[in-house]
C-alpha cells in the first residue's frame, strides 16, 4: 500500500512538472549561423522564430520606451565586427499609449544579421542577444541568450541554438496588442477620425454655401431622373477617389515603418509638423488662406460646362480644389497624422474623409427637397474654422512634446504642456461667447443651443485639466500629455510624502483625484530595500522585496498582495492607470494588504552576498530582475506580466492569480475574496 502510494505521488509529481513546464512560456525560438560573403567577409545571421500573437520590440526603440533588441558579441583577437547589428524585416511600428511613442516591434520570423571580418580561421563568433516580446495580455520579463556560432574553411559550421526564449515585453503601445489587433482597432478609430473631420470640413465658409449651387447643377436640364441620379453619385465618387488618391500618394511615398518611426520620433520632422499645425491654426484664425493656383479651378472649372458623367466628375474636382483653402489645414494635419503610423493609414484616412465630405454633396443632389432645411450661411461657418483653429493649436504641442521628451531636453514640462491647454480651451470658450472676435467674425446677438454646448463643454475640460497641474493623473487622456514625473510640482506627493501638510483626520478634497485618496498611506515596518528608485503610484507603499514584505505581512497580520511587473511593460502601466487607480481598489489595497512590487526587468545588480543559483534553470542569478522573475516562475509556474497574487505570510497562495483585466469590479471582488479566504484559512 506504501509502494502504491509511492508510485501514486511520484506520477502525480511528473504529470505537475509537465504542467509547471507547460507553462513557462518560451514564444520566440532563436537559430544562429554564418554566410559567406567574400575571402575574409562573413555575415553572422540571427533568425527568431515568433510564435503567433507574440512580438519582439525592434532595435531602435525611442528613448523612454521598452527595452530594445541588442546584440553583445564577444571580443576576439580573430575577428573584427563591419558596423553594427541589423535587422533585414522592417519592424512594424505602432503608436503605444502607455509610452507615448511609436514603437517598432517583429512578428513572424525576423532575420537579424551582423558583418564580420575574419583574421584567421577557424573562429567561434559568441555572444548574447538581449530581447523582450509580449503578446495581447500578457509580458515577459528580458532574457539573454547565448550563442555561439563556428566558422571554419569554405564550410560554413553553425551550431544552432534552438532556444525558445522567455521573452519580456514592455508592452506597449503596440505592446498591448499584437500587430494585426492593434493595427485593425487603430485603423477603425483613425477612419471614424478622419469622417469626422470631413464632416468639420463641410462646415467651413468656402464649402458650406457650394452645397446648394452643387445641387442646383444636377437639378438643370431635362435628363431622366435615374440620369441624375447616376451624376450625383458620380459626382461623389469622384471627390471620395480624389482624396483617397492623395491618401495613397502619401502611402507609397512613406518608404514604410522605418519612415514612419522617423516621423515620430526625429526632432526634424516633429518640428516642422509643429510648425504647420501653427501655420494652419493662423490660417483658420484669419490670417490668411490657403489657396491652389487659379488656372487650376478655372480649367476643371470649364469641364463642367461640358454636361454628362464626365462634368460630375470635373464638378466633383471643381469642389475639392475651391474648397481647399477652407480643407487644406484639415487635409494637412490629417495628413501628418497619419504619415506617422502605419503605411495604411494615408489611404484609409483620406478615404474616411473623402467619404465625409462627400456624403452631404450627394445626398443633396439626390434628395434636393432636404436643402430646404438647412441652416442658412453666415457668420457661423467663419466660427467653424475658429474652432478647428483652437484645436489645431492644442494638438502642436504633441510633436513639441515629442522633441522635449525624446531628447530630454526639460523644456516643454507637463505644467507648461497643460496651462497652455487651459488657456487656450478658456480662450475658446470666451470666444463662442461672442467676447473675442477675429477679422472675420459676425457679432453674436444671442447664444444658441449648439454654441452654447460647445462653450460648456470648452470651459469644462478646461476645470477637468486643472488638476493635473497639482499632479492629478488625467488618466483619460493621459496618451495626449506628457509624463507626469515632468511636473515641477506634484502637490499630491508632496501630501503623500511629507504628512504634516494634512493632520490624520484632515480629508483631502476628491478633486485631486486617487493619489489624494491614498495621501495617508499605510504603515510599514521598516524601510523598504530599493525604495531609493522604486516607487508605488498613487501614493501608496509597499515593499519591492518579497522576504521583506512577507516578514511585515506576519507581524502585522495581513496577507501579501505580489505585483509581478516591469518597468518596460505597457499592460503593467496601463492596469495602474485603468484599474489602481479607482478609489474603491486603492482603499482595499491600503487597509488589508501589505503590497509587494517586484520588477521582473529591473537590472540593478544584487549584492554579492544575494547572488543565487536558480533552481528553475540552474543559472546564476545577478540581478534584481532575475531574481523576481526566478520567484515567479518557481511560486506560480508562469513569466506572464503583469501577474497578481495573494498569499499568506509564509508564501502559500490564497486564491488564483490575476492577470491583465481592466473590469474594476471584478479586480475588487478578486481582492475581498483574497481577504476573505486569509481570514478563513
Amino acid at each position: 500500500m506504501t509502494r502504491l502510494k509511492s508510485l501514486t505521488f511520484s506520477a502525480f509529481l511528473l504529470i505537475s512538472m509537465s504542467i509547471v513546464s507547460a507553462q513557462v512560456l518560451e514564444p520566440v525560438n532563436w537559430t544562429f549561423k554564418s554566410e559567406k560573403k567574400s575571402d575574409t567577409g562573413y555575415e553572422i545571421i540571427m533568425t527568431a522564430a515568433i510564435d503567433d500573437t507574440w512580438h519582439l520590440y525592434a532595435m531602435d526603440i525611442p528613448e523612454g520606451g521598452p527595452i530594445a533588441t541588442s546584440f553583445t558579441f564577444d571580443p576576439s583577437e580573430f575577428y573584427t565586427l563591419d558596423g553594427k547589428p541589423f535587422a533585414v524585416n522592417e519592424p512594424v511600428v505602432k503608436f503605444d499609449n502607455s509610452f507615448g511613442m511609436d514603437i517598432g516591434m517583429h512578428s513572424g520570423t525576423t532575420e537579424f544579421r551582423q558583418k564580420i571580418a575574419v583574421k584567421e580561421l577557424p573562429v567561434t563568433v559568441s555572444g548574447i542577444v538581449t530581447f523582450m516580446s509580449c503578446d495581447d495580455s500578457q509580458c515577459l520579463p528580458p532574457r539573454d541568450v547565448e550563442f555561439s556560432v563556428v566558422i571554419g574553411g569554405d564550410a560554413v559550421p553553425a551550431i544552432d541554438t534552438a532556444f525558445g526564449t522567455l521573452a519580456a515585453g514592455a508592452d506597449g503601445g503596440a505592446v498591448t496588442d499584437t500587430p494585426a489587433q492593434k493595427s485593425g482597432k487603430g485603423f477603425l478609430k483613425f477612419f471614424l477620425l478622419s469622417m469626422l473631420a470631413g464632416l468639420a470640413g463641410i462646415l467651413t465658409p468656402c464649402v458650406f454655401p457650394m452645397i446648394p449651387m452643387t445641387v442646383a447643377f444636377f437639378s438643370q436640364g431635362s435628363g431622366s431622373k435615374g440620369s441624375a441620379i447616376g451624376k450625383a453619385l458620380i459626382f461623389g465618387l469622384s471627390i471620395v477617389l480624389l482624396y483617397s488618391s492623395l491618401g495613397i500618394i502619401v502611402s507609397l511615398t512613406s518608404a514604410g515603418a522605418g519612415f514612419a518611426n522617423t516621423l515620430s520620433t526625429h526632432w526634424i520632422p516633429n518640428l516642422l509638423f509643429f510648425t504647420l499645425f501653427l501655420v494652419f491654426a493662423a490660417s483658420f484664425f484669419g490670417a490668411f488662406e490657403i489657396v491652389l493656383p487659379s488656372k487650376w479651378v478655372s480649367s476643371t472649372d470649364s469641364k463642367v460646362d461640358r454636361g454628362g458623367a464626365l462634368a460630375a466628375f470635373f464638378l466633383g474636382l471643381t469642389t475639392v480644389l475651391v474648397s481647399f483653402s477652407c480643407t487644406g489645414p484639415i487635409v494637412g494635419a490629417l495628413l501628418v497624422e497619419a504619415a506617422s503610423g502605419d503605411v495604411l493609414r494615408p489611404t484609409i484616412g483620406m478615404f474616411g474623409f473623402g467619404l465625409a465630405f462627400a456624403l452631404p454633396f450627394t445626398l443633396f443632389a439626390l434628395f434636393p427637397s432636404w436643402l430646404n432645411k438647412m441652416p442658412k450661411s453666415g457668420g457661423w461657418l467663419n466660427s467653424v474654422k475658429v474652432v478647428l483653429g483652437f484645436i489645431m493649436l492644442a494638438f502642436s504641442l504633441k510633436f513639441a512634446s515629442t522633441i522635449d521628451t525624446v531628447y530630454n531636453l526639460g523644456i516643454l514640462s507637463r505644467d507648461i504642456y497643460l496651462a497652455i491647454w487651459i488657456v487656450l480651451f478658456v480662450l475658446l470658450g470666451i470666444y463662442l461667447m461672442g467676447k473675442i472676435k477675429f477679422s472675420h467674425d459676425s457679432d453674436v446677438p444671442h447664444i444658441g443651443i449648439f454654441r452654447l454646448v460647445l462653450i460648456i463643454a470648452s470651459f469644462t475640460f478646461a476645470l477637468y485639466l486643472l488638476p493635473g497641474l497639482f499632479g492629478a493623473p488625467l488618466t483619460r487622456i493621459s496618451a495626449l500629455l506628457p509624463p507626469r514625473e515632468t511636473s515641477g510640482f506634484n502637490l499630491l506627493k508632496a501630501i503623500s510624502e511629507n504628512r504634516t501638510v494634512a493632520s490624520p483626520g484632515m480629508a483631502v478634497p476628491d478633486v485631486f483625484g486617487p493619489d489624494a485618496l491614498s495621501a495617508a498611506g499605510s504603515a510599514l515596518c521598516e524601510e523598504p530595500k530599493y525604495a531609493d528608485f522604486l516607487h508605488f503610484e498613487y501614493g501608496m507603499e509597499g515593499y519591492f522585496d518579497l522576504e521583506q514584505g512577507l516578514a511585515c505581512a506576519g507581524k502585522l497580520g495581513k496577507p501579501v498582495l505580489i505585483d509581478f511587473k516591469g518597468h518596460a511593460c505597457a499592460n503593467c502601466k496601463e492596469m495602474d492607470a485603468r484599474v489602481w487607480s479607482d478609489p474603491g481598489v486603492q482603499q482595499r489595497l491600503r487597509d488589508n494588504f501589505v503590497l509587494v512590487a517586484l520588477y521582473v526587468d529591473d537590472r540593478t545588480k544584487l549584492p554579492e552576498n544575494e547572488v543565487f543559483v536558480s533552481k528553475v534553470d540552474g543559472r546564476e542569478k545577478k540581478t534584481i530582475g532575475k531574481k523576481n522573475e526566478d520567484i515567479e516562475i518557481s511560486m506560480f509556474n508562469t513569466n506572464t506580466l503583469p501577474l497578481y497574487a495573494i498569499v499568506d505570510p509564509s508564501g502559500k497562495p490564497l486564491i488564483e492569480t490575476r492577470g491583465t483585466d481592466f473590469d474594476i469590479q471584478a479586480y475588487i471582488d478578486w481582492l475581498d475574496r483574497g481577504a476573505e479566504a486569509y481570514r478563513n484559512r
